[in-house]
């Protein structure tokens, strides 16, 4: 039996560990924290988990939320062009249906089963030193933390990353009580877009408490929306959302009046630089660690990308595992594993928070428009989300995006 030890314990360590020990594997997790401190602590992160990243979940029987947390129908797009004023807006379906689990509820829960299935947890902070003598004890050592020291032991790519600095200062809490957009389906979450300024997503959700809305701000550095590094707590941070809303966004702060906080800790913020890094680290002379998730691939999350990368990556990784069968799991093989997942999607996700991140070109201004008068047009630029391979073939080509609103409009009767 092939021992594995998995180095954190968020969405794609975790997926792994379950996963293996559903096909017999010897797994060991190693976790900074207990499942009751995960489950009591701060949130980590927001999460909108799309169709395919879900279809991993499924395979391995752990999607434990399916009945129970909200399904998300689709997204409305709204752009605000200056403040107070909403130039248009479009909904586009998600067919299936998204969802969003809050993590410390996910990752608590999911702990858990793992021991309760008799799988073996190491409660303990890693540090650098310690893989040294912890990796040559196991047949793959997956490094699936995606913050602190140990990710430092990675090379960053400098050909693939781009960014020297954060392109967004995030901010996010979970609340109960919000209203819902009238002009959107009811369950959608929702996109505004301020250019200039950033942006703000709603994010139907489960936490702890119940059904939810997770209200998500990207503030462009030293911009209106950057009034959240003091890490404010809940009650405050609401108020400063709601302030920020009332102006920049008034249709919904009017959907905000009486939101209120899930819980005493339901709030985040802070900032990381998008970058990907090099797939294995040398440990000692032969001996190597293999980067999974976030700590391979960091994607500001402007784009919904970074759970749906660690869902990828850790079905992509665990196929490559159970192939692999009692080959050794060498360089060659990490980095051809890691390259599968790179060009079957993380690529594509990157490209696609890129594309957002950025002010977006003239054509790709165009076809936003477009959206809001063609629903064929909106169908697929919602479906980036899910889909992030086809923004390549949508938008990469200004001349054929613009033929295609063009040969879309043509069918509508425009002339």
């Amino acid at each position: 039996m092939r021992k594995i030890l998995i180095v954190g314990a968020g969405q794609a360590g975790m997926q792994v560990a379950l996963s293996l020990q559903s096909e017999g594997y010897d797994v060991t997790v190693m976790s900074a924290r207990t499942a009751d401190e995960i489950r009591d602590g701060w949130p980590t992160s927001t999460q909108v988990m799309f169709h395919p990243a879900l279809e991993y979940e499924r395979e391995f029987q752990v999607n434990l939320w399916e009945h129970e947390a909200p399904h998300i129908p689709g997204v409305g797009i709204s752009l605000a062009p200056a403040a107070g004023t909403r130039a248009f807006h479009f909904w586009g379906p998600w067919d299936p249906y998204a969802m969003s689990v809050d993590q410390r509820l996910k990752m608590s829960a999911w702990l858990e089963l793992f021991e309760n299935r008799g799988g073996r947890v190491i409660y303990h902070p890693v540090m650098t030193s310690d893989l040294a003598g912890l990796a040559p004890m196991y047949d793959l050592t997956l490094i699936a933390a995606g913050k602190g020291e140990i990710v430092e032991l990675f090379d960053r790519d400098p050909v693939r990353s781009k960014y020297e600095q954060p392109g967004r200062v995030l901010s996010a809490i979970y609340l109960q009580g919000m209203e819902e957009a009238p002009e959107f389906r009811n369950g959608s979450m929702r996109i505004n877009v301020a250019p200039g300024v950033g942006e703000l997503f709603t994010i139907p959700g489960l936490t702890m408490a119940g059904p939810c809305r997770i209200a998500f701000l990207e503030g462009i550095p030293g911009g209106p929306f950057d009034v959240f590094r003091d890490r404010p707590q809940p009650e405050e941070h609401l108020r400063r959302v709601k302030a920020l809303l009332n102006e920049y966004l008034p249709w919904e702060g009017e959907l905000y009046g009486k939101a209120e906080p899930t819980d005493a800790r339901a709030s985040l913020s802070g900032a990381f630089t998008g970058t990907i890094r090099k797939p294995y680290a040398e440990m000692s002379p032969g001996n190597y660690v293999f980067g999974m998730g976030d700590v391979v691939v960091t994607n500001d999350p402007i784009a919904g990308q970074g759970a749906n990368n660690a869902a990828h990556c850790a079905g992509i990784y665990t196929k490559a595992i159970l192939d692999r069968g009692d080959k050794p799991f060498d360089q060659e093989w990490m980095t051809e594993t890691f390259e599968r997942f790179w060009g079957d999607r993380a690529q594509h996700s990157t490209a696609l928070t890129d594309a957002l991140l950025n002010p977006l070109p003239d054509h790709a201004q165009q076809v936003l428009g477009a959206a809001s008068q063609y629903q064929e047009i909106a169908d697929r630029f919602c479906n980036l989300f899910p889909h992030p391979e086809d923004i390549g073939p949508f938008l990469g080509d200004p001349e054929a995006a613009l033929a295609y609103v063009g040969k879309v409009a043509a069918a509508n009767g425009a002339s």
